[in-house]
């Protein structure tokens, strides 16, 4: 009678033990499938592993890698920008249109970057204090944002602006490009406050149990705008980094790219659900979402045909995400 006892006892580890070991493979998926994406691009194209196309890749890539950083924190705290394109657009438009009256470089990209900030934090008080749902208020601000930049612009895009501007977007310091330089700072500060700091630690409550957090005393309206407003801040020097690269302000750029911020987190581990996220994983998302799209642009993949497969990994994404809980749940 005491065998069969002694032998569950012993057993019972072993679920728990392999519930681990499948969440620890789920989480390193991403980075595996960015490893097995850039053999296969390398395998199947020569120009692939070629300086010029692999600086190309981070150069393109950095925009949406920034702008998902702030997108990351968003989603953690619950939340969803549906408006980073349009704020984008804005941000490079009005920070052109300030190089263009005459102010110096450095002081029209803080324009740039306080463009998003200021939309940023109209979209959380918005979400706050009117207690609307975030995916409804951003996405009334998408329009307003996109409309508002194209009223400023007469629908025209802004050229007049210092050739020493195009630094910012093509540059390199140390034979590597500059964006990326911007982009490790910026993904290191983020990680940092999401890690280390009580902005960080209520954004991941609010984002796991919002009214656990209330009830536990955390502003919740206060962090929520902040972390809005930060998301705003990173899009508007997205938005100078691309008005950079292409040398002009369009009020019509970024259209699609919340798509693309928002499959980068996802993709890197990141739940729609919130309290789940982190820099790294975005980052592994967004490189995973460019190589993609240049392997595709390589082996000449119709750019129609790049939409649906980011639309298929989105999907994909968040039901490995689902059954990931679910196995969670059940263990």
């Amino acid at each position: 009678m005491s065998q069969p006892a002694v032998e569950r006892t012993e057993a019972t580890p072993v679920p728990a033990k392999r519930g681990r070991e499948r969440i620890v493979l789920q989480r390193l998926l991403p980075f595996l499938s960015l490893i097995i994406l850039f053999v296969a691009l390398a395998i199947s194209s020569k120009h692939f592993l070629t300086n010029t196309n692999l600086s190309s890749v981070v150069r393109q890539t950095a925009v949406i890698n920034i702008m998902a950083l702030g997108m990351t924190m968003i989603i953690i705290n619950g939340g969803i920008d549906l408006s980073v394109g349009s704020i984008l657009a804005m941000g490079g438009l009005l920070g052109t249109m300030a190089m263009e009256m005459g102010l110096s470089i450095p002081a029209g990209i803080l324009a740039g970057i306080a463009t998003g900030l200021l939309c940023g934090l109209a979209n959380g008080l918005m979400i706050t204090q009117l207690r609307i749902a975030p995916f409804i208020v951003t996405l009334g601000t998408l329009g307003i944002f996109r409309g508002t930049a194209l009223i400023i612009s007469n629908g025209l895009p802004v050229h007049r602006i210092p050739q020493r501007f195009s630094f910012l977007g093509e540059g390199n310091v140390l034979g590597v490009p500059f964006v990326l330089w911007i982009l490790v700072a910026c993904g290191l500060a983020t990680h940092v406050v999401l890690e280390h700091t009580r902005l960080g630690r209520y954004t991941f409550a609010i984002g796991s149990n919002r009214e656990a957090a209330v009830y536990a005393g955390i502003p919740v309206k206060f962090h929520t705008t902040a972390v809005y407003a930060i998301g705003g801040m990173l899009t508007g020097l997205a938005g100078m980094i691309e008005a950079s690269r292409l040398m002009t302000g369009q009020p019509t750029a970024g259209q699609g790219y919340e798509l693309q911020a928002i499959a980068a987190v996802v993709i890197g581990g990141g739940s729609l659900q919130g309290g789940e996220g982190s820099v790294v994983g975005t980052l592994i998302g967004a490189f995973i979402m460019g190589l993609l799209s240049n392997g595709s642009d390589l082996l000449g993949v119709s750019p129609y045909l790049q939409q649906a497969i980011i639309g298929a990994v989105i999907i994909l994404a968040v039901t490995l995400d689902e059954l990931r809980k679910r196995g969670t749940a059940s263990a």
